[in-house]
């Protein structure tokens, strides 16, 4: 098991190109929290507990096949329970079949190896394209 919050990170992506979604909501603690700062439309801004996670997770594979993580950069805070991590995933979009490539930064704060809080400033239109699904944010967004 993983103890320190890189090792945890690391962990994570290796289990996400396995596709291994219930593993990942393992590593986090029972109460653990995600939060995703720039969430739009019907994306949730925040779950709480190791169980709302694995929902949440789930479906993922259905929408992204991940299948190489080049870059990754991680920064130590002066926490040493929190770091700051840089990464990009490469893949395809199982909804179009097209590739695609996003960039995240995520903080990550770990406590006796387990996600206590997850905050991932992802760009969701970065997302929406990726997945296919922009045409369908941009309309849930447009003023009426």
């Amino acid at each position: 098991m993983p103890r320190t919050p890189e090792e945890t990170f690391h962990r994570l992506l290796d289990l996400l190109l396995a596709k291994d979604m219930d593993a990942i909501a393992d590593l986090w603690a029972e109460h653990g929290t995600a939060e995703f700062p720039f969430a739009t439309g019907t994306s949730p801004r925040r779950l709480d507990g190791r169980e709302e996670v694995r929902g949440y997770l789930a479906g993922y594979p259905e929408l992204m096949d991940v299948r190489e993580i080049p870059t990754i950069t991680v920064h130590r805070t002066e926490r040493p329970d929190t770091i700051v991590v840089e990464f990009t995933a490469h893949g395809r979009t199982v909804r179009t079949g097209e590739p695609y490539r996003l960039d995240y930064i995520v903080v990550t704060t770990v406590q006796d190896g387990l996600i206590t809080r997850y905050r991932d400033y992802w760009n969701p239109l970065a997302a929406a394209a990726a997945s296919g699904t922009l045409p369908e944010l941009l309309d849930a967004a447009a003023v009426r």
